[in-house]
């Protein structure tokens, strides 16, 4: 199973709460574009787990308007920052079980790097700029993952 891990885009600082902080308008544009260069992977996503929080919602709701997914997402509270990268990984096993073929999850620093180490044994967590994706292929019979590229919108800008 391919595991698409995506950080939420660039977002306001001010807002009530963490929860609470919407993306600004680069984060939607970055995150658009980004869906629209993985889109052209052909990644066939066939499950979308999202954090509750607005940023993360909001960025899934950009990566709809470039990129085919399907039409409901779960809602996961262990997604937010501070979420347990364990229980994720464990779900995201369960997923692989299933015969789930692809994957996308967005959520927030430092989960999505905690989650690629959890997921790929020895890995260095990786930072994940925002609207970053980093592709993990789960092996089901192993539960080993292995980290086969990560990109994101400034490495896009810089190849065109």
């Amino acid at each position: 199973m391919y595991v698409f891990i995506m950080r939420h885009g660039d977002a306001a600082m001010d807002a009530i709460s963490d929860a609470a902080r919407e993306l600004t308008l680069r984060g939607c544009q970055e995150s658009q574009t980004m869906a629209d260069w993985l889109s052209q992977q052909s990644p066939d996503i066939d499950c979308v787990l999202v954090s509750p929080y607005i940023r993360a919602e909001q960025t899934l709701k950009a990566v709809r308007e470039n990129l085919v997914l399907p039409e409901n997402e779960e809602i996961l509270a262990e997604l937010t920052p501070s979420g347990d990268v364990m229980l994720v990984a464990s779900y995201l096993h369960v997923l692989s079980a299933q015969g789930h073929k692809s994957v996308l999850v967005v959520s927030h620093l430092p989960l999505v790097g905690y989650l690629v180490s959890e997921l790929c044994p020895g890995q260095t967590p990786p930072m994940f700029a925002t609207s970053s994706i980093a592709c993990v292929e789960l092996d089901h019979q192993t539960e080993k993952g292995c980290l086969l590229w990560q990109t994101s919108p400034a490495q896009l800008a810089a190849k065109s």
